[in-house]
């Protein structure tokens, strides 16, 4: 089946035979749909911390901070900022000259508002000779965002969307990177004053992220007082999978070569997996504030990682108890009541001995931890909180798309669509076991909760294989636990007019 040159491929890329052909089994096959028992709510699923118990988990993530504990912010970065302004270069290729659609006239009119303003000032200037808004008054919107988007100007739309100018600052504006930087400062700066942040980057934007932080790093020490450990990694090409016909036969290119596509965001379950931490924040690149909001935001993080690590170190308690000989009846009843009330597990059956019982809590509760803030559902995108049965028949906490919900199941549905809140992707994950060496999350994740989209390339129709989602089926068997968090802390910039919302704004 497989050519000299598509043997040489796979091993370029580290793929296996046997993974192509599991791949392929899937796009026959297709994934199963996750059981859904409900959605979750603060009622069952979510917690809502009274102002008690938010004072107590504050105050333990302090304490871990003076801990020799390691913490990294995580943040996915790979993503170009095309997106962003895809309904610019709509007006681009329209054949009308004017600004026609709401978005286009909400552009323009606040074009000077936008912390990129300036740069794009003065790049209208070397290439046309007359500034942005001069050009707009003779009506040459069309030239403007050529000077924004195009190589030949600022290239904004080959960028990666962390590098772009998001905010506005007296002493100079800053990108999403910055903005991340300076966030970690607030809620993950240990001991001894220092920041360890991770981005992971497309190969061909990593040297323009390791410049910009190399210009901007000490300014940033010396206003902030801490030290940045800043690293990168890139999606890994083993983690690529291969593209299909709608015949579902592998898609060969017009040279014959097997196409291949990244595996989507869960992918990054392996750049996860490779640092060296106790705990991670987890949070896209885009969902930044000025610093004006930082501190609510900063709280909600600590908040999230006060609890992580409370329930984690009940969580350890209970697996060094499960080590000794003398464990009572009543002691392995509170365990299996705060997998159940804490943890949101259910057992659907009975354990006939104590034995079988402590098997059980062992494999609960040795596992990685999340806790993952969740919103109100105010009609924005995103992932739902969901109880849902898992393959060995318990029911536990998961993130799920539309995608792996069951259109034709009535009650999947009807809890779909009545969920009360949705994930921001907003999580602080606990990667270590109780014996403080690391978990293989690998391990971890639900090889069946990945997905099939439809895709083109030169023309040609094509099917797509995601991989589980990151914060989906690649956290699959983690313990869960889901918090409500306020929407004030979720503040994507999915479109570039999103850029004029107040909360970007200075």
């Amino acid at each position: 089946m497989y050519s000299e040159q598509d043997i040489d491929l796979l091993r370029e890329k580290g793929i296996t035979e046997a993974q192509i052909d599991a791949q392929l089994h899937h796009f026959q096959t297709g994934f199963p749909y996750l059981p859904i028992e409900a959605a979750a709510s603060v009622e069952k699923g979510i917690m809502r911390v009274t102002e008690e118990m938010e004072e107590f988990y504050l105050n333990a993530w302090c304490d871990y901070l003076k801990s020799e504990k390691k913490m990294i912010k995580f943040v996915p970065a790979s993503g170009a900022a095309s997106r962003m302004f895809k309904d610019i270069y709509a007006f681009l290729d329209a054949d009308y000259e004017e600004p026609s659609t709401a978005v286009e006239k909400t552009f323009f009119a606040q074009l000077t508002q936008f912390a990129f303003f300036v740069s794009l000032d003065e790049t209208c200037k070397d290439i046309f000779g007359k500034g942005a808004e001069e050009l707009c008054h003779e009506g040459r919107y069309k030239e403007v965002v050529a000077a924004l988007l195009y190589p030949e100007g600022l290239n904004y739309g080959n960028m990666p969307k962390g590098l772009l100018l998001f905010h506005k600052y007296p002493e100079g504006n800053r990108t999403p990177l910055g903005e991340h930087l300076t966030e970690g400062t607030l809620y993950a700066k240990n001991s001894k004053n220092e920041v360890n942040v991770h981005f992971t980057v497309s190969a061909e934007h990593k040297e323009m992220f390791e410049l910009l932080v190399a210009a901007r790093k000490l300014n940033y020490e010396f206003k902030l007082g801490a030290s940045f450990s800043v690293t990168y990694s890139i999606q890994k090409p083993a983690t690529d999978t291969i593209a299909v016909d709608m015949s579902n036969r592998p898609f060969r290119d017009e040279d014959g070569t097997l196409l291949f596509r990244p595996g989507g965001h869960g992918a990054l379950i392996e750049n996860l997996n490779d640092l060296d931490a106790d705990i991670l924040f987890v949070k896209n690149i885009d969902n930044v504030v000025p610093d004006r909001l930082k501190e609510n935001e900063a709280h909600y993080k600590k908040l999230l990682a006060g609890i992580l690590v409370t329930m984690q170190q009940r969580a350890f308690a209970y697996l060094r108890k499960l080590e000794l000989a003398g464990v009572t009846a009543e002691e392995l009843d509170e365990m299996l009541a705060f997998t159940e009330n804490e943890l949101c597990i259910t057992y659907p059956g009975t354990f006939e001995t104590d034995e079988s019982l402590k098997i059980y809590l062992k494999r609960k509760l040795d596992r990685p931890f999340r806790v993952c803030g969740m919103v109100k559902n105010e009609g924005e995108p995103g992932g739902g909180p969901f109880i849902v049965v898992n393959a060995d028949g318990t029911s536990s906490l998961q993130i799920l798309e539309s995608s792996q919900i069951n259109k034709h199941d009535a009650k999947a549905m009807n809890a779909f669509k009545n969920g009360s809140h949705f994930n921001p992707v907003d999580l602080v994950c606990g990667v270590k076991r109780y014996q403080d060496d690391k978990f293989d999350l690998a391990k971890f994740v639900d090889p069946n909760t990945g997905f099939i989209s439809h895709k083109s390339k030169n023309g040609k129709e094509l099917k797509a294989l995601e991989l589980p989602g990151l914060w989906n089926g690649a956290m699959s068997d983690w313990n869960t636990i889901f918090v409500e968090v306020p929407v004030s802390t979720f503040n994507p910039v999915k479109s570039v007019n999103d850029l004029l919302r107040p909360e970007h704004q200075s």
